[in-house]
């Protein structure tokens, strides 16, 4: 039986294939390694379809207002927010269900409110902006 000594070429290509690895794991960013996967896909949601009109900044309204701390805040309550009379009289406070509702089919949670032009989104995306308001306010 015959001992394998390692050869100078089996040598050298172990010694580049690990500098290989060590190189990719040192060049990955680590905000990257440090959020979960569906982290970047909940912000890309919030992104396609409420940043345009909303922010996640306190006291940063726009057309639409801030949905900065959002869950656990009775529905039309911000004082520095102009709200429907319909959403100021809606009597609720958002929760996750409540709030993917009305992102699927604004009117009705809310008939009155003033996202009458805005179509809804699928309640699979909804999920997802719950999911980053939730990280996104400190909830």
């Amino acid at each position: 039986m015959q001992s394998r000594l390692p050869t100078p070429r089996s040598s050298w290509l172990c010694t580049i294939a690990a500098a290989g690895a060590v190189t990719l794991l040192l060049s990955t960013p680590s905000s990257l390694a440090q959020q979960p996967a569906g982290d970047e896909a909940a912000h890309q949601a919030f992104n396609n379809s409420c940043r345009t009109c909303h922010s996640v900044k306190e006291g940063d309204n726009r057309l639409g207002p801030n949905l900065n701390k959002i869950l656990g805040r009775k529905a039309g309550s911000l004082p520095d927010y102009n709200y429907s009379s319909a959403m100021k009289d809606a009597g609720f406070v958002w929760d996750q269900d409540k709030l993917t509702r009305f992102m699927v089919k604004p009117d009705e949670v809310v008939s009155g409110n003033k996202m009458q032009p805005y179509g809804g989104i699928s309640a699979e995306e909804a999920a997802k902006v719950v999911a980053y308001l939730q990280r996104a306010g400190g909830q």
